[in-house]
Parts: structure tokens; sequence; C-alpha cells
């Protein structure tokens, strides 16, 4: 007996057209909803993870400061852009960043990817041929990455926490140029993780010692016992893009070698 039942038109079709109906990789309502932030967190983790696996970066060298400083600017400014971009070709040469993957990069300079110091210190890598990152961020005001950042790992996220991680799982090394409320609450975040003992020991270096004790009383939190003396001695200055790689080397950075730890993290994650 023939089955006359019919197919509704497409148009005629409410199931079809129902957002439940859609894939659920492919339903963009449903993977920007609330229900999903984590989901979309372990995509930013996992989209930047593979990549820089991809490129066998074992550990990298952090550079932060001011997305205002200009390689023209006034005052001091000209003199930190171009330290920075001399501190990143010193780093990329010797610290290890042209190894091939199958023996891993060591060193490889990550900013967070846009201007100013940022751009100096990708810039300076780019100079030397090698290879560096940017970990951009979704900001109100579109932040773009600057033109040094190698393409393939030039990463943008939305989550704060997501790039912090990401800048922090790997360094081998910091090194903080002048900034501003930017630049402080990552220099505190990594402080604050190795004065809890939640990191691995790293060297940080601030560039511009009386830029940093115009701005920060240090002393004054010990003699307010805020932190104990011994915190002092998780930072030091530098002055010189040449002196902060000393100073990196004279605190444990290994040229060319991942620091005790960074690998195996890095793999069990």
């Amino acid at each position: 007996m023939a089955d006359d039942r019919q197919a509704p038109p497409a148009d005629d079709f409410p199931q079809l057209a129902s957002p439940s109906y859609r894939l659920a990789a492919l339903d963009r309502d449903f993977l920007l909803g609330p229900s999903m932030r984590g989901v979309r967190f372990l995509l930013e983790f996992a989209k930047a993870d593979e990549a820089l696996r991809d490129w066998g970066v074992r550990s990298t060298v952090v550079v932060f400061g001011s997305a205002r400083v200009r390689e023209d600017g006034a005052g001091q400014h000209a003199r930190w852009y171009a330290e920075a971009r001399r501190f990143g070709q010193i780093a990329s040469e010797r610290g290890g960043a042209f190894q091939d993957s199958a023996g891993g990069r060591e060193n490889v300079i990550a900013t967070g990817g846009g201007p100013g110091i940022m751009e100096a210190a990708n810039r300076g890598a780019s100079d030397v041929g090698a290879p560096s990152i940017g970990f951009n961020i979704s900001l109100p005001h579109e932040q773009e990455p600057n033109r040094y950042s190698t393409p393939e790992l030039t990463f943008r996220f939305h989550y704060f926490a997501m790039r912090k991680m990401h800048l922090a799982m790997r360094a081998a090394g910091l090194v903080i140029f002048p900034g501003g409320f930017g630049t402080f609450d990552e220099l505190f975040e990594i402080l604050t993780l190795r004065q809890t003992g939640r990191s691995q020991t790293i060297p940080v270096v601030l560039f511009d010692e009386a830029y940093w004790r115009s701005v920060f009383n240090f002393d004054a939190l010990v003699d307010a016992g805020m932190i104990n003396p011994a915190d002092l001695d998780l930072f030091c200055y530098a002055e010189t893009a040449e002196e902060v790689w000393e100073k990196l080397v004279e605190r444990g950075l290994k040229p060319g070698e991942a620091p005790a730890g960074v690998a195996a993290d890095i793999k069990d994650v």
C-alpha cells in the first residue's frame, strides 16, 4: 500500500528552524551563552597550547611594560623602547629560540602582543629572525596585535585569567619595564605566585630602578610588616638590556635549556 504521507515544505517545518535542532558545536548562541563559560575557558587554553606545542616552545622569557611607550616618545620613553627592543634581540640570540621543534625552543620572547614595550620586545626578536609570541586580549577599544610577533604565535583571549596563565606557565624569566595599572597587575600577580610558592623559581628583573622606586616604596611594605625582608629578593633591578640578560642568567635562567619542572608541567597539563 502506498504511503500517502508527504514531507511538509521546508518553510513549514518548524523543527528544522528551531535553535534546539542545531548541532551543539555549530550553535553560536549556545556556545556563547553563560552555561558554556567553562567550555570557552577550556578552548582558550587548548588553542594556544596546541600551537605552542606544534612550534616546540618549551619555555619563554616574558616581557611586560606599558603600551603607551613609543619609539619616538618623550623623556625616557624612547630609551625604554630601545632597550626593550635590544633585549628582545639578546634573549632571542642567546636563549635558544632558534632551536628546531625536535629539540624544543627555549626562552622565546612572549609579550601581551600590543604596542609600546610589547611591540619593542617582539620587534627585537623579529630583528634577528627569531619567533616570538603575542598573547593579545580583547578590550572595549579593540587592541590590535603589533606587527612583529610571529603570526602563527599571535593569539587573542577573552579571559584575562587564561591569558595570564599562558604568560606564566612556560616562563623561565620575567622582565618588567615601566608601565601602569596593567603592568602592575601582571607584576604583582607573578610576585604573589613566587611569594606563596605557587610557581617555579624564576628570576624577575625590573628595568629602571629609579622608575620603580618612584612608584612603589617596597621598603615601606617591609617596615609595616606587610612582606618579609626576604621577599625583596624575589626581584632585582637592571638599567640596560645587556644587564637584564646578565641578571636573568645570574638568577637561574639557563640559555637553551628549560627551567626545572617546566617541561614536565606542560607535558602533564
